[in-house]
Order: structure tokens, then C-alpha cells, then sequence
């Protein structure tokens, strides 16, 4: 099977279609998780599963599933390819798409050429990855491993006051398996890197070996309301004042550190929210992230005692909520070898790296070996729609995921290599 390559035409024009559907009048890309342009989406994708001759399986959170198997290897856990395709509001077309489009690719390639493997192979589209319309992100499979109760998850009401359980409903994606119906014997996603790093080094392949640990909070800050013009700066109580500070010290700490810490303050509101009124509050959310888990935790630990701080000085209420909390990942040493091989196998540069977004493989690796291939992003532009990969990265990045899932598959360990041993 060395030389056996995927159909790039094939994988390069459903990319393109995928891309088109869900378009808004502005011709925006907005296919949020269960919505009709989701809908939309998912019946494409169903559609080409079913032409693969895959067996199509949709679980209560709505993931979807296209297995292939053979008779003789049903009672083996399978080797797991995929991604989502859920988007955030006027997105690029790759992000997501692409690893479940390619894991689509892997598996009728390997079935033109007459492979024969000794375990079924899979490829997800998992729900509300991006966490745009219902919180948290990578919520499908996040529940297919466990971490959130199916209840709780398919309770969550959206941006738009919508339940998801019942926009599930609505669009036909509320499947009847239960979520983790099978354990997978290993899970890869492809990816596009959605950062700067591989076009910088001018490397191809990305081996992703680890990811990032992400606190999410929202905080809120209680002032008091004034008139604008006749209330002394002495005697505010303001709650828009005491949110820059919070940005301020955030980026004044994490800037000044050496750990990898990254912060963002991305949404913020004022109430009243008027030009002439002092803001009786201020609601905001909190983006920590870094690979290591203690330097996030001691993160956490100084942002929670500057609140109490701000608290007394400024005289303010402040009131932090968590919405989402996800330890960092340490992906299968033996996989992201695999990829490696791959990459030198096919003449292609490649480094290891440090996924600094959140993706399904974090969850996913929580219940079986998984690992991630990224391929560059141009000028590390996503989530917008100028994300762009070459065709030519695509294509070779989708080989390698061939070749990788054609290897596990195999069960086929070059000189002993294993997956699923822990690092020492």
C-alpha cells in the first residue's frame, strides 16, 4: 500500500461544495450546529457517506458516524478518522471540513484499492465543535467520551434562546445510539493549522503532539449607575473602569510572563450601556490557555485574587463564573510517530507542535490513543473567510492521513511500535 495516494479531485471538489452550502444572503458561511443551514451540511455529508457504501450511524448528540466494515473485523474496535463541520458565523471552508472530508477520502481510497483492514475504520462529524451557538465547544464529542452528561448537553439553550436537544430534533439529527456506542481503537483529525507557524518555517506537516489546557470564565462586574457629567471620579463606583483594569492587568501578566500563557477578552457589554451614564455593569468573558497545567492553574490563581482585589479598591461587586475548563493534552507518542514516518516517507518536512486551539481529538483522547496532523494555514488566518490552504498542502496532508489510518488499521506497528502506551 506505499504508494497508494487519495483522489485529490474528489477530496478537493467536495471541500469546495461543503464550502458553498450554508450561505447566508450576505454570503456569509454560517452553518452554527443545529441550525437549517447545519442541516444542510449534514445531508451532503450523510449523502456521500451512503455513496461510500458506509454504514450510516447518528448518536443522541447528533455526531455523525460512517463505518466502514467488513464482517470479518466488526467485533474490533475501529480506528476513528474525522472532525466536525459545524462553523462559526462567516467562516473560511476548511476548518473542521476538511479532517472529516479527507477521513471521508482515507477510507474509499483504501476501499478502491482493495484493502482489506482488520478493523473497521470510521469517520465523525461531530456536533457544536465551535461552541458558536451552544456552549461549550466541542461538545459532541466531548459527550461521546464522557465528559458531559447527554442530558445536560442536549438541555443547553442558545445564543438565540433555542434548546439543542430540540433543534436536533427539528433538523432530523437526533440519532437513537448512545453517545460512546463504540470505543475507538484510535482516533486522528486532520486539520489545518489555523496559526502561523508551519508557513513561517516554511514546513509542510505539522506532527500536533500536544494541546493546550483552556479556562473559560465570564465575569461580571456590579457598579453603580450615575449621571456622566456631575458625578466626581472620587465617588464612581464604576463597573466599566474597573473592566479595563482587568484587561489591562491580563495583558500586563501574560505578556511579562515566560510561560505560554495566552489571554483574550473577547465579548464585553456595558449596562445601561449609554454614552451619558456611568456602567452599572460589565459582563465579560475570559480566554486563558496554555499547554502546561500548572502554569494555567497559577494563572487562574492570580486573576482570581486580582478580582478580589479590584473588589475592595474599587468597590465593586465582582462575580466569576466558569463556562468551560479543559486540561491540556498529551497526545499517543506512537501515532504522532506514524505521522512523522509519513511525512518522511513522502519526502515532506515536518515538526512536532503544540495545538494552540481546541479541537474533537482533545476529548476524544480522553477514552483511546489519538493524535492530530496539521497542514498550513495562510498567514495563519482562520475562522474568517480568507482561511486558506494550498490544494497542494491539502492533498498531502490527506496522504498522510491515508496512510496513517491504513497503518492502525493494519494493525501493522513498524519495529515494534505501539500506540496507547503512556509516555514515560
Amino acid at each position: 500500500m506505499s504508494n497508494l495516494t487519495i483522489n485529490a479531485d474528489r477530496l478537493l471538489g467536495r471541500i469546495q461544495e461543503l464550502g458553498g452550502i450554508g450561505r447566508d444572503a450576505q454570503g456569509r458561511l454560517v452553518r452554527v450546529a443545529a441550525s437549517d443551514m447545519d442541516r444542510l451540511g449534514r445531508d451532503r455529508l450523510v449523502g456521500w457517506l451512503e455513496e461510500a457504501g458506509l454504514e450510516v450511524v447518528i448518536d443522541r448528540i447528533g455526531n455523525i458516524f460512517g463505518i466502514w466494515k467488513t464482517g470479518a473485523n466488526e467485533s474490533q474496535a475501529p480506528v476513528m478518522l474525522g472532525s466536525h463541520i459545524d462553523t462559526v458565523i462567516d467562516a473560511g471552508i476548511y476548518d473542521g471540513c476538511y479532517g472529516v472530508l479527507a477521513g471521508l477520502e482515507a477510507i474509499e481510497s483504501l476501499k478502491e484499492a482493495g484493502f482489506v483492514p482488520a478493523r473497521p475504520v470510521v469517520v465523525a462529524a461531530f456536533t457544536n465543535e465551535e461552541g458558536v451557538r451552544f456552549s461549550p465547544d466541542m461538545m459532541g464529542s466531548l459527550v461521546f467520551a464522557g465528559g458531559r452528561d447527554l442530558g445536560e448537553a442536549l438541555a443547553s439553550v442558545g445564543t438565540d434562546g433555542t434548546v439543542l436537544g430540540k433543534e436536533l430534533e427539528r433538523i432530523g439529527y437526533a440519532g437513537s445510539h448512545e453517545p460512546g456506542f463504540l470505543k475507538p481503537h484510535a482516533y486522528v483529525e486532520l486539520h489545518v493549522e489555523q496559526g502561523p507557524v508551519l508557513e513561517r518555517e516554511g514546513i509542510a506537516v505539522g506532527a500536533v503532539e500536544n494541546l493546550q489546557g483552556i479556562s473559560w470564565q465570564r465575569i461580571t462586574i456590579d457598579g453603580e449607575a450615575n449621571h456622566a457629567g456631575t458625578t466626581p471620579m472620587s465617588m464612581r463606583r464604576d463597573a466599566g473602569v474597573a473592566a479595563a483594569r482587568v484587561i489591562d492587568f491580563l495583558a500586563d501578566r501574560v505578556g511579562a510572563s515566560s510561560t505560554r500563557t495566552v489571554a483574550t477578552v473577547g465579548t464585553i457589554a456595558f449596562e445601561p450601556n449609554a454614552i451619558n451614564v456611568i456602567p452599572s455593569r460589565a459582563t465579560f468573558t475570559i480566554d486563558l490557555r496554555d499547554p502546561n497545567e500548572t502554569h494555567l492553574r497559577e494563572q487562574e490563581a492570580a486573576l482570581a485574587a486580582f478580582l478580589d482585589e479590584l473588589s475592595a479598591s474599587a468597590g465593586v461587586a465582582v462575580h466569576a463564573e466558569s463556562l468551560a475548563r479543559f486540561e491540556p493534552v498529551t497526545f499517543d507518542a506512537g501515532i504522532v510517530s506514524l505521522i512523522e514516518d509519513g511525512a518522511r516517507a513522502a519526502g515532506l518536512s515536518c515538526r512536532r507542535m503544540t495545538s494552540g486551539a481546541g479541537h474533537d481529538a482533545q476529548m476524544i483522547a480522553r477514552i483511546a490513543p489519538s493524535a492530530m496532523i496539521f497542514v498550513p494555514s495562510r498567514g495563519g488566518i482562520s475562522h474568517n473567510p480568507a482561511e486558506f490552504t494550498a490544494p497542494d498542502e491539502l492533498v498531502a496532508g490527506a496522504n498522510i492521513l491515508l496512510g496513517v489510518a491504513a497503518r492502525l488499521a493494519a494493525d501493522c506497528m513498524a519495529g515494534g511500535m505501539q500506540i496507547g502506551v503512556p509516555r514515560r
